[in-house]
């Protein structure tokens, strides 16, 4: 920190001036200046040098020196982006057998990819089902996944922004959802995708790392038939376009970074389909920067999209799955989102830079349809192996069946590690 000496006014008592004049001239000190006065309590005040004095000075004034300087150069975050962490019964129940019956312990489900989200400096995730302890845990069609779960994916591998735009935020209700809000609050995280009133979906949720400023928004295309009432919490709908432009420009005011978590794309098909096809560049003309799409519970192709200004927004259409025990084989394909968020001061540009999809397998083991499934856990592609594959209870899953989905990332893209 620098530190500055105010020179403009300092008062000293006549018995410490007169034992400071001896010690000036003693010393060959330069004495009292002609400018400086003695006030009627027999103070001496110094006042600051003349123009004079100051021209042939080499330092500087208090008013030049205590200028803050212009940063210069660029500054970066690291950021990663996740798709639907989808937690089905099968996953919950063999967390509750991990805590010994008494509590829930989700650390198995992430172990192998802990190491891709700790460390980054903005963390995504979509939370596909209500995190909540108002009502019991509960499975498809209607999902409630009990509080520890939030309490790993935040303080163990390390999320700090929740995208709560999905098709099953209101699969318990509006109270429910309000525990959900409370208990995010609680983490201390951004979250954002689901309101509990209004006022609070128009206050847009920020985040500022390494002195980037990201803006947060969060649409989906529906919930599964269920409603709010209007009066109190929200989500806001693809469809409302004119809502969605309002507050991407009114983001796009406050922050370098505008990130749009959007839920849309047709579940299990890579290919784009034609709300993604249409509105995406919709969002990029309005100021979003990166765009964060799931739930087709597959993967689907990223791009680069020409900005208005100039510049380049990034878009992963389809992330896939987190984790889940979806019965399918191209619902265990799904990729990490990795990017660096560059910050250039003399340009005032903001550029996205050692961009990465990496490939995610989400794993799990039965030994009947009927019986409970096990070993839910999720590996990176770079280390699954051929073991792995042959455990895997999902019928026809094989190396090629991951590779077809992988073809729709573009090479540039894709990393396997």
């Amino acid at each position: 920190m620098n530190r500055y000496f105010n020179r403009s006014k300092v008062i000293i008592s006549a018995t410490v001036a007169a034992i400071y004049a001896v010690s000036l001239a003693s010393c060959s000190g330069t004495p009292i200046n002609n400018n400086d006065t003695v006030s009627e309590d027999n103070s001496v005040v110094i006042t600051e040098p003349t123009n004079s004095d100051t021209q042939s000075s080499s330092v500087p004034t208090v008013e030049e020196s205590s200028k803050p300087k212009e940063p210069t150069g660029t500054t970066s975050a690291r950021l990663v982006c996740v798709g639907d962490n989808l937690i089905h019964d099968n996953i919950y129940l063999e967390a509750l057998e991990k805590g010994g019956g008494v509590e829930y312990d989700f650390s198995y489900c992430y172990e192998h990819v802990k190491k891709y989200i700790e460390g980054a400096d903005v963390a995504v995730l979509n939370q596909e089902t209500l995190v909540t302890d108002y009502c019991q845990p509960s499975t498809f069609p209607t999902f409630a996944t009990p509080t520890e779960l939030g309490d790993e994916v935040v303080d163990d591998l390390g999320f700090n922004a929740i995208s709560m735009a999905n098709n099953h935020v209101l699969d318990k209700g509006e109270e429910a959802l309000i525990s959900s809000l409370d208990y995010w609050d609680s983490k201390g995280v951004v979250h954002y995708g689901a309101y509990r009133s209004q006022e609070d979906c128009e206050n847009i949720k920020t985040m500022t790392v390494n002195d980037i400023t990201f803006a947060f928004l969060g649409y989906t295309e529906h919930t599964n038939g269920f409603s709010l009432s209007g009066d109190g919490a929200q989500v806001i709908y693809l469809s409302d376009e004119a809502t969605i432009e309002r507050q991407i420009r009114q983001a796009d005011e406050i922050a370098d970074v505008v990130v749009i978590s959007c839920h849309y794309g047709t579940e299990i098909l890579n290919e784009l389909n034609d709300q993604q096809i249409t509105l995406t560049p919709k969002l990029v003309e309005w100021g979003a920067d990166l765009i964060i799409g799931t739930q087709s519970h597959t993967v689907s192709t990223c791009e680069y999209l020409d900005k208005p200004d100039g510049g380049q927004a990034f878009v992963y259409y389809g992330l896939g799955n987190f984790i889940s025990t979806m019965y399918d084989t191209k619902s265990l394909v799904g990729i990490i989102g990795d990017l660096e968020v560059v910050k250039n001061y003399d340009t005032d540009e903001i550029t996205f830079e050692n961009v990465k999809a990496i490939p995610i397998i989400s794993h799990f083991e039965a030994q009947s349809y009927n019986s409970n499934w096990y070993n839910c856990t999720v590996y990176p592609y770079a280390e699954y192996t051929d073991e792995l594959f042959l455990r895997n209870y999902v019928s026809g899953f094989t190396r090629d069946s991951v590779e077809a989905c992988l073809s729709y990332i573009p090479d540039e893209f894709l990393s396997i590690e």
